[in-house]
């Protein structure tokens, strides 16, 4: 179930808490800060319409994982203080992050916009309704790529996952290998039956077909 409601009546619903409520002012915020850029309004497309989910994406009881560490890379909350290391990352990889979404981001992103986004990833986060890592070089000296948990409308599906590598490290296989083991991660420590990875584990054109549920 999904319901459309102001700032002000979420406010007042009995056993809302405060923080979604923020979360709420900074999903406003960034959605006016970057209206035209192609990756918030898909990642955003679940809340695009409904200002607010009621049914949580994972149960209350889940503890969501901190981290996965390879001998290679690690996986870690994305939050506002990766901003520099991040931007870095995304206005480097310009052209190949455009094939993750489709639409033009990040074209003309700004490292001010890209903060907007962090925060309200961050938020995401802390609020349990998406999961964005951060993929860095174990000594945290370079942002490597990102991967997005999020949740979906497609029917059959219990959540949908993109990820991307730094376009400088494509032609090693970083992004295969860090494919490879966010499948794993996933099967094994998070509580959703069926991932979908779109335009990897199911084509563009067959994940485009499937319809939208209300949920």
């Amino acid at each position: 179930m999904m319901c459309s409601v102001t700032l002000g009546q979420a406010a007042r619903i009995p056993g809302i808490n405060p923080a979604d409520i923020s979360a709420l002012r900074i999903y406003l915020i960034a959605r006016k800060a970057t209206e035209g850029q192609g990756k918030m309004s898909h990642q955003y497309e679940n809340t695009k319409d409904e200002i607010m989910q009621v049914i949580p994406f994972v149960p209350s009881h889940f503890v969501v994982p901190p981290t996965l560490e390879t001998e290679e890379f690690c996986l870690r909350m994305l939050t506002v203080h990766d901003v520099v290391k991040d931007y870095d990352a995304v206005m480097s990889s310009v052209e190949h992050c455009q094939t993750i979404w489709g639409g033009k981001w990040p074209q003309g992103l700004t490292l001010e916009q890209n903060l907007i986004d962090l925060g309200w990833h961050q938020k995401e986060f802390q609020t349990r309704r998406s999961f964005t890592y951060t993929v860095v070089q174990p000594s945290e000296a370079m942002v490597l790529g990102c991967v997005y948990i999020l949740p979906t409308r497609k029917p059959g599906y219990d959540a949908e996952v993109y990820l991307w590598a730094r376009q400088s490290e494509l032609a090693g296989g970083l992004e295969d290998r860090l494919y490879v083991a966010v499948q794993g991660w996933l099967a094994l420590e998070w509580p959703f039956p069926s991932v979908a990875y779109p335009g990897r584990s199911v084509s563009w054109e067959t994940w485009r077909s499937l319809p939208d549920e209300r949920r």
